[in-house]
């Protein structure tokens, strides 16, 4: 679930992260994945996952004391008709001083079948005031380029080279490398997060199967039995900036399906935990033959 580093970026950038609202578990949610060849991975699964968040681990003076939260993320289509995410997070952290930070933030995307256009949507609220909304489209050319159009925050047009992928092209990416036992991935994304104008460099690092059944309750469904999964962290680099501490790292189990469990958000100081509470698997429709 790559996309989560869309909304939990933006928080922290908002100066804080998101809150517990029960309605979370009641909204669409997700941003993730792209469009590689289609005939080089698995079909993904149209699924509704809901996973809460708790801190597992803070260091230092400026890490949280306390942090609880929920993901209600929802992926639907096929590489014939396109793939749409909605993605919401809401968060409730507690600094060493100073009253507590809520923060909302609401992602929708839509990205085609082959990776040649994406179009965003993310809305943030922070301790209930608006933030910067994004809201822009990027399309690529019949020669690879890639050029961007934004509405919000500002009104923006950017060229951009042609070795960037979006979000569901770089989950089919990381699925095909684990089918065949590459351990290392490395791809420039562009998830339209932050102000819409900046190409993340991303380290993928993929274990090996995972032999051991899942703990949690959710995760023991027809649709995961059996089948293959694999750790995965992914770090995201700034452009220009590879030899710095990764912006953010996003670690999961990965479902050869595209269904993640066991998140991890690290965000340096601090990391939280994301257990899955909820699955349910979606009709998919057929692509036409």
């Amino acid at each position: 679930m790559p996309s989560l580093r869309v909304l939990t970026l933006c928080l922290l950038a908002a100066g804080g992260l998101p809150s517990l609202a029960s309605a979370a578990s009641n909204q669409p949610a997700g941003p993730v994945a792209a469009a590689a060849a289609p005939d080089q991975t698995p079909a993904l699964v149209s699924h509704r996952a809901v996973y809460e968040l708790t801190l597992a681990k803070a260091t230092g003076s400026k890490s949280p004391t306390a942090a609880r939260g929920r993901i209600a993320f929802d992926f639907t289509g096929s590489a014939c008709e396109g793939y749409v995410q909605n993605f919401r997070q809401v968060t409730e952290l507690q600094p060493a001083e100073g009253p507590m930070h809520v923060s909302d933030m609401h992602s929708a995307t839509f990205e085609d079948g082959h990776g040649k256009s994406f179009r965003f949507r993310i809305e943030t609220k922070v301790d209930r005031n608006p933030g910067d909304d994004v809201d822009g489209q990027a399309q690529r050319a019949d020669d690879g380029a890639l050029s961007i159009d934004l509405k919000q925050p500002k009104r923006a047009k950017l060229d951009v080279g042609e070795d960037v992928v979006f979000p569901t092209d770089h989950l089919k990416r990381i699925l095909a490398a684990a089918r065949t036992g590459q351990k290392l991935l490395e791809v420039k994304v562009y998830d339209g997060s932050e102000t819409g104008q900046k190409i993340f460099n991303t380290t993928t690092i993929i274990g090996k199967p995972i032999e051991t059944a899942a703990v949690e309750q959710a995760a023991h469904v027809p649709a995961l039995e059996g089948m293959k999964r694999w750790p995965v962290a992914i770090s995201y680099f700034e452009s220009g900036k590879k030899d710095d501490a990764p912006a953010y790292v996003l670690s999961f189990d990965l479902y050869d399906n595209g269904v993640s469990r066991a998140l991890k958000l690290d965000y340096g100081d601090f990391v939280l935990a994301g257990e899955m509470t909820q699955l349910d698997i979606l009709p998919t429709k057929a692509c036409a033959k």
